[in-house]
């Protein structure tokens, strides 16, 4: 019997939300139009005698990211003023949910610790653009999954 992934399984990329948690004040990040988190394996490289292949060993990781979102929000430039003008730097908690209700398989959410912004725009202006947004680079040193994905039921003959 052949089994497939039924397409209502899929999480439509509208069908989430996200969450800042910045001094103890929680926002609603509605306007965000795009959210990614990664995380990377520090690797390094290990030469072995009687191996002409290099192995690697991972040796720590790093997490980063990126949010586009709707330029309607100054939250986020004025931490990077504060910092600028003060030094002194914001760290904050992201929590990001997918959760589509046609599909089987749950919900996941995953909870980013001490982001901190790494760019953000400043002022933007664009005479050709109808709709303003922005990219916001930042990194995290933590990460926890509170609920993950179920198996989807496969579809089959």
């Amino acid at each position: 019997m052949t089994q497939w992934l039924q397409a209502k399984d899929t999480i439509s990329g509208q069908q989430g939300r996200l969450y800042a948690t910045i001094n103890g004040s929680v926002e609603e990040m509605a306007y965000c139009k795009k959210f990614e988190a990664k995380i990377e394996k520090n690797m390094t490289e290990v030469k072995v005698l009687g191996y002409l292949g290099d192995q690697n060993k991972a040796n720590g990781w790093k997490g980063t990211g990126n949010m586009t979102f709707y330029y309607v929000t100054s939250l986020f430039r004025q931490m990077m003023l504060d910092y600028v003008t003060t030094g002194k730097d914001t760290y904050f908690d992201l929590v990001a949910v997918n959760e589509d209700p046609t599909s089987s398989i749950g919900k996941q959410t995953v909870t980013l610790k001490n982001v901190n912004i790494s760019s953000i725009i400043i002022a933007k202006l664009d005479t050709e653009s109808q709709l303003l947004d922005e990219d916001l680079d930042f990194t995290f040193s933590g990460v926890g999954l509170q609920d993950s994905f179920t198996k989807p039921v496969l579809g089959g003959n």
